[in-house]
């Protein structure tokens, strides 16, 4: 080979090389590419988990890979069980599991990580030993915090209100509810609001209806309802407002601003809520980091994801989306879902 032809070989290697380098900035790296995450939402017919998957849908067009969201019909942990082990025998690189339970899905968890599959949660974590993260939307005692403070703000800080839950076992159900009891018992302003009674409304309309109104007969001076599930604000006011009691019973918690708008714009309810596209889109960043070993959990860790900028890792391996606010009439337009 000539001198000449030694030069431009060169000079088309480094073209080729540069052609490559901006493809992997703008498109993600081969291992990207090449990963599969097995998202197992809550429950298959959750609105709010479609939502989390357009998400994940979005980054996964910006970086490449392949994700398959499988969910249960019932909201349970032995219900995403099942699922777990499919997705193992699937050797998908990661699972990302919103936990319906806190215990029972860890065995299952863990013996996909001793497969070398990585594991993950987000929207609702479970025990620290089954999972290496946890992408939450806010931290848990924020959304107590804000939850506790639009009840009292609706209703003076005074009278009896009480808790409509999913389910029992709801992780981060239980761990809002018991911030909430902790931040009544220790802060003056709270000293006038009495709990009457924490029901369940099983992840379903027709149950959180019934509790709802069944709460009201129960407690004739109920003057509030909190309900930090997605399903059950919307179905509670329904209930409600068909029997002449919203308003009277005032609502807050935790669902799509959009279904609850009417109501805010009433002045009968608020909600505290956060953009859920950008959940999902969240989780399948830190999933791909964690799968192409970018990040391992440890506090401190770093990655990049897309335009939501560079996340930190934090304590017990949590990664949070940022805060959460509370949607007012002057706010709720701000809300796409």
């Amino acid at each position: 080979m000539t001198r000449t032809m030694r030069i431009h070989s060169c000079i088309f290697n480094i073209i080729i090389i540069a052609a490559a380098a901006c493809m992997a900035g703008t498109a993600g790296s081969a291992a990207d590419a090449d990963i599969t995450v097995g998202f197992i939402p809550k429950l298959d017919t959750d609105p709010y988990f479609k939502v989390a998957g357009e998400g994940a849908a979005e980054a996964q067009k910006e970086i490449g890979g392949k994700s398959l969201f499988v969910a249960p019909s019932t909201a349970t942990g032995e219900a995403q069980i099942p699922f777990i082990n499919n997705l193992v025998s699937q050797r998908v690189n990661v699972i990302a599991i919103a936990a319906s339970d806190t215990n029972s899905v860890v065995p299952a968890l863990r013996r996909a990580l001793a497969q070398k599959i990585r594991v993950m949660t987000f929207d609702s974590d479970c025990a620290k030993n089954g999972r290496e993260l946890f992408v939450n939307q806010a931290t848990q005692s924020s959304l107590a915090e804000m939850m506790l403070d639009s009840l009292g703000g609706m209703i003076g800080y005074e009278g009896e209100f009480a808790i409509l839950s999913s389910t029992p076992t709801a992780t981060n159900q239980n761990q809002w509810i018991d911030a909430m009891k902790k931040r009544m018992a220790n802060d003056p302003k709270f000293a006038k609001l009495k709990l009457d009674q924490v029901a369940y409304g099983q992840e379903s309309a027709q149950v959180n209806q019934q509790q709802a109104l069944a709460l009201a007969e129960a407690f004739p001076n109920l003057k509030g309802i909190i309900i930090p599930a997605g399903i059950g604000l919307p179905a509670a006011a329904r209930a409600l407002e068909q029997a002449g009691l919203l308003g009277k019973i005032k609502l807050t918690g935790l669902a799509p601003a959009t279904l609850m708008k009417k109501y805010i714009l009433a002045g009968q309810a608020q909600d505290i809520w956060w953009n859920v596209k950008d959940l999902g889109y969240l989780s399948y960043y830190a999933a791909a980091a964690l799968a192409t070993g970018k990040i391992t959990g440890k506090k401190g860790e770093t990655f990049t994801a897309g335009r939501l900028g560079e996340r930190t890792i934090g304590d017990d391996g949590e990664i949070l989306l940022g805060p959460a606010v509370i949607v007012t009439p002057e706010n709720v337009n701000s809300f796409a879902f």
